[in-house]
């Protein structure tokens, strides 16, 4: 399980509140000459009531709202600009840091289909740039700033959910949603390589006292940690785990993705397969389709030879690239009917992404990259 220390990113003297589990919260609390109990309060407000301000704690004494807004704060990330595509369903955010990093997140709205009720999920990122380089990622290409906070990561997921609270999104045929149904870490970053403070924040929104979203409402991405993918295995929190695959065999996984040099397919899958047998939990294999390298059908007929041995418990969802500095273009709809119809005729079960925000360049680190371009322009201006 999970170790829960204390370690969160603070702000001049204040600790942020959001980094801190409920024992945690307590302890701080008491450690302040303040009766533990009262960090259930706090938790309500925070995640509940979803308040930014101590001075609306009513319930609290006077004296202890001073001292919490002496020696804390809820949160230390600002938007510094947001982006909402045409139809309204996705919204992208670029968040400043207390240290000035900036790092994106995602809301997408999803009307109730064959595939699922009506979602309000939130894409957040775990890092600050990323260290494995996925040669389609935007992100991949920015390097590794640093790894966030509990905190800062809860924070990503409390910023949405007080814009749905308060403006509750219409979903079409169904009632109004005002609330977050899904998290999913698949934004900035390799979450677990930050598996401390992704757990961490996972456990906090996870709470019953607080924000109380269940297990198999979180799905964590990664690119193929094969050592945290072993020690997820043996969380007793029951997260979606989704791996990012890409590619059939590791010749062609090593041009995309570094990281397979250090595990490549056969560790990756035999940790997929302990994760199986001891979670006896379904896994999602990611695929992100690049027209004219990956998508032929003899790439799915590998790919789907490749998972025989987990059965049922592999899922593919197939994901058209988004348009990148790289180059990459998406396959065209016929292709990806064909790829898929290989994958169904082996048995395997696969989904095409509904590609969300393509007008907006909804990708993880698109937002980021249009920011820091803006700032050199302006840079040169100034200059001159």
């Amino acid at each position: 399980m999970i170790k829960i220390a204390e370690a969160s990113i603070q702000t001049q003297t204040k600790i942020d509140l959001l980094s801190l589990t409920l024992p945690e919260l307590a302890q701080w609390l008491e450690d302040r000459g303040e009766p533990p109990f009262r960090a259930h309060q706090i938790y309500e407000w925070i995640y509940r009531h979803l308040v930014t301000d101590f001075a609306l704690m009513t319930n609290l004494p006077r004296t202890l709202r001073e001292l919490l807004a002496t020696e804390a704060q809820i949160g230390t990330t600002t938007m510094r600009r947001e982006t909402r595509s045409k139809d309204g369903r996705t919204h992208k955010v670029l968040l400043e840091l207390a240290d000035g990093r900036l790092i994106e997140s995602v809301l997408m709205l999803y009307p109730q289909s064959t595939e699922g009720r009506t979602r309000a999920s939130v894409c957040v990122s775990t890092q600050a740039g990323c260290a494995f380089g996925c040669t389609f990622c935007a992100t991949g290409r920015m390097g590794f700033g640093r790894h966030l906070s509990a905190g800062e990561i809860v924070a990503q997921v409390l910023f949405f959910a007080r814009q749905l609270r308060a403006q509750p999104w219409k979903a079409p045929h169904g009632p109004a949603l005002d609330r977050i149904t899904n998290v999913v870490l698949m934004g900035m970053g390799e979450p677990l390589h930050n598996y401390e403070n992704s757990l961490k924040a996972l456990y906090i929104l996870h709470n019953p006292h607080g924000f109380g979203l269940g297990a198999r409402h979180f799905t964590i991405s990664t690119a193929g940690l094969v050592p945290g993918i072993l020690r997820l295995s043996e969380e007793p929190l029951q997260v979606n785990l989704a791996v990012s695959l890409h590619a059939p065999n590791d010749t062609m996984r090593g041009l995309t993705m570094p990281i397979n040099r250090k595990y490549p397919l056969e560790k990756l899958l035999a940790a997929c397969q302990t994760y199986v047998q001891r979670t006896g939990r379904q896994l999602t294999f990611e695929y992100v389709l690049l027209a004219g390298i990956n998508d032929a059908p003899e790439h799915a007929q590998e790919l789907a030879q490749r998972l025989r041995p987990l059965h049922q418990f592999a899922h593919v969802n197939l994901i058209p690239v988004n348009a990148t500095a790289a180059g990459y273009r998406p396959p065209r709809p016929e292709v990806i009917r064909a790829f898929r119809d290989i994958l169904s005729r082996a048995g395997v079960s696969n989904s095409v992404r509904a590609e969300r925000g393509d007008d907006i360049d909804a990708a993880c680190g698109q937002l980021y990259v249009q920011e820091s371009q803006e700032q050199a322009s302006r840079a040169i201006t100034t200059r001159r």
